[in-house]
């Protein structure tokens, strides 16, 4: 089949099809009208430029020259309660059953720049995540896990900054230098 019979007969069943809303109405967050279909004859693309090979510049076939062939992406659940020691624990389960990577969960004091002991912080401690006010914290947090090999994210707005410096101390304690921080991830038992 064509493109041009493909598109045909697409546009048959799409003026068929029920709508949620108005179709004209489908806009993106830049009130610009979302077509119903793009395809190669829509687009005009220099490949080399715009699409490139994976694992080459702009990426936008991911960073692996195999694709994901030959390494599965990291796997990671976002996870964190209670105390430093609670979620590391928690962490080197994860770890030693199949997790590839890892995922920060901050409590809400934590999210919002405050130390566990400030009054704002009273009933909030380690709920919805873990507790982390001093660089301690993140060292218990990450206490036997191989910070060189092991990636980790964090998702954390306003003390970024300083959790940041926490976890690369917390990494340098370890003997591991900022710059191997986010190595490919490895399984540890």
């Amino acid at each position: 089949m064509t493109e041009k019979e493909a598109r045909a007969k697409w546009a048959e069943a799409y003026e068929k099809a029920r709508f949620r809303q108005d179709p004209e109405k489908y806009m993106t967050v830049s009130s610009e009208p979302v077509p119903p279909l793009c395809g190669p004859s829509d687009v005009e693309i220099d490949y080399e430029a715009d699409l490139g090979y994976p694992g080459q510049f702009p990426y936008t076939r991911g960073i692996h020259p195999n694709l994901y062939r030959g390494k599965l992406w990291t796997m990671r659940q976002f996870a964190g309660f209670g105390t430093a020691k609670d979620t590391n624990e928690r962490y080197k389960y994860l770890l030693a059953n199949g997790q590839t990577g890892l995922s920060v969960a901050f409590d809400l004091p934590t999210l919002m720049g405050y130390d566990s002991d400030s009054p704002f912080s009273e009933g909030e401690v380690g709920k919805c995540g873990v507790a982390i006010a001093c660089l301690d914290d993140m060292k218990v947090l990450f206490d036997g896990i191989p910070m060189g090999e092991v990636s980790t994210s964090m998702t954390i707005n306003g003390p970024a900054a300083v959790i940041w410096a926490f976890y690369i101390a917390a990494a340098e304690a370890q003997g591991v230098p900022s710059e191997k921080l986010g190595a490919p991830p490895r399984t540890i038992s």
